[in-house]
Order: C-alpha cells, then structure tokens, then sequence
C-alpha cells in the first residue's frame, strides 16, 4: 500500500509542473556585459544580435505577451484538470487501507495512467509553445532580413558576425539598432495561435 501511494504521489507532483520554457529569447533577459576591450573599429566587420532584435523591437515584445498569454490560457485549462485529479488520489489514499491488495492494484493503476495522460498534455504544450515561438521568430526574421540587408550595405560591410557570440572589441559596425528602429517603423505586432503538434509527436 505505502508503495502504490507514494508513486501515485510522485506522478502527481511530477505532472502538476505546469510550467513552461520561457517565452523571451535565450539571452535577451539578461544584459550583456560591459564591453572593456575596445579598440579600433575592423574595416567591413559588423555584427548584428537577432536574439536583441526580437527582445528589442515592438513587434518582439508583443508577439513575446501574446505567446505568454496563449500559454497561460493552456495552463489554466490544465490545471482545471489536475484539481479533481487531485482530489481523485487523496480520497484514494484515504480508503486505500480498507481496500483489498488487489482493489488497490487496479485503482492505483488506472490513477497512475490518467496522471500519465496529464503529463503527456503537459508535454505536448510545452513542445506547442516551442514550436510557435520558434515560427514567430522566423516570421520577424523574415521581416527584419531586408533591413538587415539595408544596413549591411551602408555601413560597407563585408562580414557580418553574430554579436553574441563575439567576446569584446569595438562595435561601432554593430547593426542591430539600426535593425529595430527600421523594424518598429515597418510592423509592431504578428497574429498567431499555438502551433499543432505534428502527427505522432511526443509519443
């Protein structure tokens, strides 16, 4: 009996984990550090930031809100879900003494596989949420290349590093201002709902 319960308990803690990777790019939360190095500006050298771009622009910032809130209206479906599940297991471990080894047996069972089917759910959101934030992202890029290739030529570049990667020196060449400014000017929000799961995905 202490063994059913304490797994019922264990998938139950590991499926209400509802949270989600964050909605902001990778790097952009966090400012980057001081550039100390400094020196003369390397002739046909630029660097632009696409993580920034998207942090920085208006139309990354709302699109940024908007998957957050679609994730969290998800969220709310699931964890009205869980509750009763919640409860389901409680009352279980309430009346699991009276009940005969193999009563036991087949509840906990079939309580331990509608947790599986909620963490599964669980899963699949978080891949959802990848996905779209990972179309969205391609959607401004795609916006954002031909001011990319604007200011790629007026500043005479002849090589274009990304900056974050690039540990320290002089960023006069550095693009991705140039970038957001054009790109507020052209659009500040995208239209989109969480993207489907292919067929067979997560299984």
């Amino acid at each position: 009996m202490n063994m059913h319960r304490s797994l019922l308990v264990a998938a139950l803690a590991a499926a209400a984990g509802l949270s989600v990777a964050p909605v902001t790019p990778a790097h952009a939360a966090t400012a980057p550090a001081a550039n100390t190095l400094g020196g003369n500006p390397v002739p046909g050298l630029c660097m632009l930031s696409r993580e920034a771009v998207f942090a920085q622009s208006k139309v990354g910032q709302s699109a940024s809100d908007h998957l957050k809130l679609l994730a969290q209206q998800q969220q709310t479906q699931l964890e009205g879900q869980r509750k009763p599940l919640d409860a389901e297991v409680q009352a279980f471990q309430q009346k699991a003494a009276s009940l005969t080894e193999a009563q036991r047996q087949q509840q906990g069972q079939a309580l331990q596989q509608r947790m599986q089917g909620f963490q599964e759910q669980v899963n699949q959101l978080d891949q959802r949420i990848q996905l779209t934030r990972g179309k969205v992202m391609q959607q401004i890029g795609e916006q954002a290349q031909p001011l990319v290739n604007s200011s790629y030529n007026s500043h005479h570049c002849g090589l274009l590093l990304n900056r974050d990667a690039v540990l320290g020196g002089n960023t006069a060449n550095d693009l991705t201002d140039d970038v957001v400014r054009g790109l507020d000017s052209k659009i500040t929000t995208l239209n989109f709902n969480l993207e489907a799961l292919p067929a067979n995905t997560g299984k």
